[in-house]
């Protein structure tokens, strides 16, 4: 397995495979003088249907004869990549679960800053429906 995604072309842009890169949003890779001079090679167009993005653990599924490019992505380029390819319904559960992470980010920063200004720990207990033992960690 690699560590680089890798764009490609097909050659029927209704093929199922990868995600068209123009969906997924703004990717830094596609700004590069390596990418766009690749796909000046091919006569392709960043916002081309018949080109293709695999995150690294799907690079395997690339036809052997497809056009292709390692691109870097970052971590955040790859989860929207990852989340692109999933089935809708998957795709639902997925925007879930990075609401609810977005949501505890900063949890015991905000805890901290409660029991700080005086809020009782059951209050925040109460209020934010945290284990005491959560709230009690983040008073250290």
């Amino acid at each position: 397995m690699t560590d680089d995604a890798y764009l490609f072309l097909v050659d029927d842009p209704s093929a199922p495979l990868g995600v068209v890169p123009a969906a997924v949003g703004a990717l830094a890779c596609m700004e590069t003088p390596a990418v766009l001079a690749w796909l000046d090679a091919q006569g392709s167009a960043p916002a081309s249907p018949h080109l293709r993005l695999l995150p690294p653990e799907e690079t395997a599924a690339v036809p052997e004869d497809a056009e292709r490019l390692p691109v870097p992505l970052s971590d955040e380029e790859l989860s929207r990549v990852r989340h692109h390819m999933v089935p809708e319904p998957l795709a639902r559960l997925e925007e879930e679960l990075l609401a609810y992470r977005d949501s505890t980010d900063g949890r015991d920063g905000l805890i901290g800053r409660a029991l700080a200004a005086g809020v009782p720990p059951h209050r925040i207990v109460e209020l934010t429906g945290v284990d005491p033992a959560t709230v009690t960690a983040a008073a250290r």
